[in-house]
């Protein structure tokens, strides 16, 4: 069952937030991440506790298909996050938007982190030949 909370957006419009159960699906960091940029001033933007905001862009496998989504969250990730690295997502949200004639979704998380996956005997299941490439390539 996925509950989604209701809040306004910049437009004063509702939107919603449906949590993302990643459990069924295999997910690599595709670049490090990086700091948010508020656009006009070029100043690092933060969440409403002043903690910075982040960026990763994430590969998803699914259903035989992969997707990058780019993910922000509050703090940095814990963990080295390079390319490929397999990660654990824990409170991914997708959350609906509006501004004037554009509409998406974006995606939020409440941690990202690296596991420890690369560096194990083999691939663990569902993470295919990415999970055992050498580190450091």
């Amino acid at each position: 069952m996925v509950h989604g909370r209701k809040g306004p957006n910049r437009t004063g419009k509702l939107m919603k937030n449906l949590p993302i159960d990643t459990s069924g699906m295999t997910l690599l960091c595709a670049a490090v991440p990086v700091a948010v940029v508020d656009f006009e001033s070029k100043r690092p933007k933060a969440d409403e506790n002043g903690v910075p905001l982040f960026t990763v862009q994430l590969v998803v496998l699914h259903d035989g298909g992969a997707e990058i989504m780019p993910v922000r969250l509050s703090g940095a990730p814990s963990g080295r996050l390079v390319q490929g690295t397999p990660v654990r997502v824990a409170g991914l949200m997708a959350t609906q938007w509006t501004m004037g004639e554009r509409s998406g979704v974006s995606f939020r998380a409440e941690s990202i982190e690296g596991t420890a996956l690369a560096a194990s005997s083999g691939p663990a299941e569902g993470n295919g030949s990415a999970a055992s490439s050498p580190a450091g390539k």
